[in-house]
């Protein structure tokens, strides 16, 4: 059973795929601490945090392949997910600093000491214990997602109408979570992190782990991906996607899988938030901002829509791009560029990245394929008709 698992969900670039992340998940960490900071392989550690950065959010592009790409739901509010995932795990963090705050108080978070708080608001508690915050990072976003899918597709709100209430609810969130008197710390958000599971997280150690930790939960959410598009599943999600109606009218619940995908992929973006904000060090409101969700299917869009590899591609390729172009004479141009890029992509490259790599190796092969036949026939040889077999 297992055998043709993995033979049904691994195909040659899936495979190709996770040991090229397995392997970059190994090599750059010990390149980082092994080597010496004068060896000209070392790899700093502002490098590895930049590079775990991409990773999460080749996790976020991939939930939202999965729904986009495969189930047709153009979600332009996903980043909701990806900052819920991150709160939980910051809340985890600011309980973590016990009396080495500014202020010294064992219980209550800096801003929560200015702001005059008497006490630890009720949705704080458990947040001291790992596990309660990594259940939080599932739950919140799941639930959410789940409660929002439920009234959308039960009122079977599709299209442009679905993506415009999904930026509407992140928006929502953004305005909530930028007042101080909800206890997120308001627009600073949370910051100043000391320790993650009893270690230091400024620490060369600490860092490599996360980037680790990252990797190895690409390769996770990459494999159930796979496994769920080729399976009977997917092909009833991509059916979805193509011929909602006539789907539905063949006996299919399609609100139950439209719901149970919808829920997964939010899940998913809030394990990547929650594996982005230890290494990038804050959590704030902006990261709700809805500019962000469309930026994350433009992502998807330029690596390749329905393709899985291509989104996660799409997230390295586009953030690496914003991380050069920004940092020079360029910055202020840099979403002028990024528009002009989704519209160059929509243009010249419909499918993306690998999606047009794809239709051209298909499209040699069935050139090879008819120059084989050709040249069969013109020797007298007649390929056996299987169909009639």
């Amino acid at each position: 059973m297992t055998p043709y698992f993995l033979t049904r969900t691994l195909d040659r670039s899936a495979t190709i795929f996770i040991l090229v992340v397995a392997a970059i998940g190994i090599v750059l960490p010990l390149l980082n601490l092994l080597l010496p900071q004068n060896s000209p392989l070392q790899v700093p550690t502002y490098l590895i945090s930049l590079f775990g950065k991409y990773v999460c959010y080749a996790i976020l592009a991939l939930s939202i392949d999965l729904i986009w790409g495969y189930c047709g739901i153009l979600s332009l509010g996903h980043g909701a997910f990806f900052a819920l995932g991150g709160y939980a795990m910051g809340m985890y963090l600011m309980r973590q600093i016990g009396s080495r705050g500014v202020y010294g108080n064992p219980v209550l978070p800096d801003f929560m000491v200015f702001l005059n708080y008497k006490a630890l608001p009720w949705y704080w508690y458990g947040f001291d214990m790992f596990w309660f915050a990594a259940l939080m990072v599932l739950v919140v976003p799941g639930l959410l997602a789940f409660c929002f899918g439920w009234l959308a597709f039960r009122s079977r709100v599709t299209g442009v109408y679905l993506s415009i209430i999904t930026q509407a609810m992140t928006y929502a969130l953004l305005l909530a979570f930028f007042r101080n008197d909800f206890g997120f710390g308001g627009n600073n958000g949370l910051t100043d992190f000391k320790d993650i599971l009893g270690f230091n997280i400024q620490s060369d150690g600490t860092r490599a782990a996360l980037f680790v930790a990252s990797c190895l939960a690409l390769i996770l959410a990459f494999v159930m991906c796979r496994a769920i598009v080729t399976s009977k599943l997917g092909k009833v999600l991509i059916a979805v996607r193509d011929a909602e109606s006539r789907t539905r009218f063949l006996g299919y619940r399609v609100e139950s899988y439209k719901l149970f995908v919808f829920t997964l992929s939010a899940c998913m973006a809030g394990v990547a938030g929650a594996l982005y904000v230890p290494q990038v060090g804050i959590i704030n409101p902006g990261e709700f901002a809805p500019g962000n969700s469309i930026e994350a299917v433009i992502w998807v869009a330029v690596g390749g829509r329905g393709t899985l590899v291509g989104a996660a591609l799409g997230a390295v390729v586009v953030n690496y791009a914003k991380t050069f172009f920004t940092s020079g004479a360029l910055a202020p141009y840099w979403l002028f560029m990024l528009g002009a890029l989704f519209i160059l992509v929509t243009l010249l490259l419909p499918k993306g990245i690998i999606g047009t790599i794809n239709a051209w190796q298909e499209g040699r092969k069935a050139r090879d394929t008819a120059l084989a036949d050709s040249a069969a026939a013109e020797d007298g040889i007649i390929k056996p008709d299987l169909e009639k077999a």
